[in-house]
């Protein structure tokens, strides 16, 4: 599985926060990447330009708590990034981040995280000997099955896309993922929208932008 770029230097990020000791567990393609190279999975998958994370503390933090222990964990392990705050966390919103090339000023990438909401299960994922705390995979399958059974769907084409990665690596366990959606307060709904309204499925579908990137080194 071929790792971009930008790919490579989330993960050293990743990898900056795990070892600072920063409330963070990462989640999304970031982590669903790590967990199919871990499985043996080998094919592409989508690329990603962005971190999702979760913030997790007895307290919740301020915006320039959170800039700093960003910063002081990616400075101290040698990368040329800057952090800045552009969107403050509030209900129903994550915090957004930029990370900012120290040389050019240019946005690498950015990086959306959600403070003290659910915390899901999580393990220790290791990609290239790069090691961080992301969210584990029954957990994923669980989210987005809960999602497509939705007519969320059509905006979460990328759920089925996920899916179909994930099924060549892992066995379905119907109970877990029912256990799993029940402790989190969630239910699987009927698929209606996946099952029967095929046009709109094929639409969100086909603008979905896969944006597969070809470099020459692997993790």
């Amino acid at each position: 599985m071929n790792i971009s770029t930008e790919e490579k230097l989330m993960y050293d990020v990743m990898k900056a926060v795990y070892e600072s000791g920063i409330p963070i567990s990462f989640k999304g393609s970031m982590v669903l990447k790590a967990c199919l190279i871990e499985a043996g999975y080998s094919d592409d998958t989508r690329h990603t330009i962005d971190i999702d994370a979760n913030w997790n503390s007895d307290t919740p933090p301020s915006g320039e708590q959170m800039v700093e222990s960003l910063q002081k964990a990616i400075t101290r392990n040698g990368i040329g990034l800057k952090v800045g705050l552009y969107r403050m966390y509030g209900e129903n919103r994550s915090a957004g981040f930029e990370l900012i090339d120290d040389k050019t000023g240019g946005v690498i990438f950015t990086m959306d995280v959600d403070v003290n909401r659910h915390v899901a299960i999580t393990k220790t994922y290791e990609v290239g000997g790069m090691r961080f705390c992301g969210v584990a995979p029954i957990q994923m399958i669980a989210d987005k099955i809960e999602a497509i059974s939705t007519d969320r769907v059509f905006r979460r084409i990328k759920d089925v896309v996920d899916l179909y990665y994930m099924s060549g690596v892992f066995k379905f366990d119907r109970a877990e993922v029912i256990r799993i959606l029940r402790d989190d307060g969630k239910t699987i709904s009927s698929f209606d929208g996946f099952l029967h309204h095929y046009e709109e499925l094929r639409h969100a579908y086909e603008k979905f932008r896969f944006f597969f990137v070809q470099i020459s080194e692997n993790p």
